[in-house]
C-alpha cells in the first residue's frame, strides 16, 4: 500500500476506461482468431457451404409456414393475408375421432416396431460377427443388405403379390395345409404385422453397418485376454462385445424415440387401403389426406407441428433420462 495521505487510488473513470479497453481487447483478439483459422481451414467452410444453404432454404426457411397452423389459411390470400385463428385447429384437431385413431395407430406401430424392430440390428451385427468364413459373411451382408437400396414401391409390389390371396406365396401354402385363403392386406388385424416386419426386412440389414462399426472398434487385445482366461465365444459376446458397443445402441436408440412419430408415409401409403384404416391410418396419412387431398391446410399444418412438438419432447427426455443413467448421450 502506498504511504501517500493524498492518494485516494485510481478513479472510476480510469477504471471503466480500462475495464472497456480490455473488453474490446479482448474482442479483437476473438475476431483475429477467427479470422485466422477462417483464413486457414476455407476450403473446409467453402465444402460446407452448400450443407448450410440445403439447410436454410429446406428445412429453416419452411418454418415460416409454421403459422399457417394458427391462422384461417386461404391459399388466395397467402400466408400473411390470412386472418388469425388461435388455437382453433388444435381444439377442432383434438375433437377430431379420425386424429385420435391416426395418433393411437401412430404410438402403437411405433412401439411395436422399437419393440421389435430395434434389436433386429443389433442381432445381426452380433451373428455378423460371429461369422468366420469371410466369403459366406460377405454373401450374407450382401442378402441383407439389399431390401434397403429398392424402391418402397417395389418392395410394396413384392408384399401385396406375396400375400394375394390367389397366387400369393403365403396363401400357397396355406393351401397346401387345407387352410382357407386370406386377403391378409384388407384384414385390420393384420396390417400392423405385415408393416412392421417389412420394415425389418427392409432396414434391419443396413442398420446393422453402425453397430458393424461399433464392433470393429473394440481392442483385439480384450477378446485376447478373454481367450487366455478361457471364455467361450458366447461369453465374449455378452462380457466384452455388447458392453462395448453399448454406447451406440443408446444413441441410436435416443434417435429412434425422436422419430417415433415418423411412421414410414410411404409404406404406409402403398399399403394400406380403407378397409384397414382402423388399424392403419397414421398421422402423416391423416396430415396427406387432409392437406393434399382434402385441401384444409391449416388443420393438417396444426397436426404436423402438433407432431414435431411430440417428437422433439421425446427425443429431449430420452436424452435427458440416458445422461442421466448412462452418461451417454447425444448432446
Amino acid at each position: 500500500m502506498t504511504s501517500d495521505p493524498n492518494f485516494t487510488g485510481p478513479k472510476t473513470e480510469e477504471l471503466v476506461f480500462d475495464a472497456s479497453e480490455a473488453g474490446r481487447a479482448r474482442k479483437r483478439t476473438r475476431i483475429e482468431r477467427v479470422t485466422g483459422h477462417l483464413a486457414r481451414e476455407w476450403q473446409l467452410y467453402v465444402m460446407l457451404l452448400p450443407l448450410i444453404l440445403w439447410l436454410l432454404v429446406f428445412l429453416y426457411k419452411p418454418m415460416y409456414g409454421l403459422q399457417i397452423a394458427f391462422k384461417d389459411y386461404s391459399v388466395f390470400r397467402g400466408i400473411a393475408g390470412s386472418p388469425w385463428a388461435g388455437f382453433e385447429h388444435f381444439h377442432t384437431l383434438f375433437a377430431s375421432d379420425q386424429f385420435l385413431r391416426a395418433l393411437r395407430n401412430t404410438v402403437i406401430i411405433s412401439f411395436y416396431g422399437l419393440i421389435f424392430g430395434f434389436p433386429m440390428p443389433i442381432l445381426l451385427a452380433l451373428m455378423f460377427n460371429e461369422i468366420l468364413k469371410q466369403s459366406f459373411k460377405k454373401t450374407a451382408q450382401t442378402i441383407v443388405y439389399l431390401p434397403h437400396f429398392i424402391s418402397s414401391v417395389i418392395l410394396a409390389g413384392i408384399v401385396i403379390t406375396a400375400f394375394s390371396p390367389s397366387a400369393g406365396i403365403v396363401n400357397t401354402v396355406l393351401s397346401w395345409f387345407g387352410m382357407d385363403r386370406v386377403y391378409f392386406l384388407t384384414k385390420p388385424e393384420w396390417f400392423r404385422p405385415i408393416f412392421i416386419g417389412t420394415g425389418i426386412w427392409q432396414e434391419a440389414g443396413f442398420q446393422s453397418i453402425v453397430y458393424l462399426a461399433a464392433i470393429a472398434s473394440i481392442s483385439p487385445t480384450l477378446y485376447e485376454s478373454a481367450v487366455v482366461d478361457g471364455a467361450s465365444r458366447w461369453q465374449m459376446m455378452w462380457k466384452i462385445t455388447l458392453p462395448s458397443i453399448m454406447p451406440t445402441i443408446i444413441i441410436m436408440l435416443i434417435i429412434r424415440i425422436g422419430s417415433m412419430l415418423e411412421v414410414s408415409f410411404e409404406m404406409i401409403i402403398l399399403l394400406y387401403q380403407p378397409s384397414t384404416y382402423q388399424t392403419g391410418d397414421v398421422v402423416n396419412t391423416f396430415i396427406y389426406r387432409q392437406g393434399i387431398q382434402g385441401g384444409q391446410y391449416d388443420l393438417a399444418a396444426a397436426a404436423g407441428l402438433f407432431n414435431a412438438v411430440v417428437a422433439f419432447i421425446l427425443v429431449m427426455t430420452a436424452n435427458t433420462l440416458s445422461k442421466r443413467f448412462s452418461r451417454t448421450s447425444l448432446w
